[in-house]
C-alpha cells in the first residue's frame, strides 16, 4: 500500500501524541529520547512528502473557498 502525504502526517500525528504520553507518564529517558528522534526524523520526511507529493486539481485562487463563494462581499 502506497502512502501519501495525508498518510505521513496521520502516521507522524500519533507517534509525537505518543511521546508526549511517554514523556507524562515518566518512561525511562531513552526510550523516550529515541521516540523524540524518531518522530523529529519522520516530521522532516513527512513534509518533504507532502511537498513533493504528485496532487493536482482544477481549482484555482478565483474559485474562492468551497465554504464561501466569491463575489458576495462577505
Amino acid at each position: 500500500m502506497k502512502l501519501t502525504g495525508i498518510g505521513y502526517l496521520i502516521i507522524t500525528t500519533a507517534v509525537l501524541v505518543l511521546l508526549s504520553v511517554l514523556a507524562s507518564l515518566n518512561f525511562p529517558f531513552g526510550l523516550v529520547f529515541y521516540v523524540m528522534c524518531f518522530g523529529q526524523l519522520l516530521l522532516l520526511f513527512t513534509v518533504y512528502k507532502v511537498l513533493t507529493d504528485d496532487y493536482h486539481t482544477d481549482k484555482t485562487f478565483e474559485d474562492g473557498y468551497e465554504d464561501h463563494s466569491p463575489g458576495t462581499g462577505e
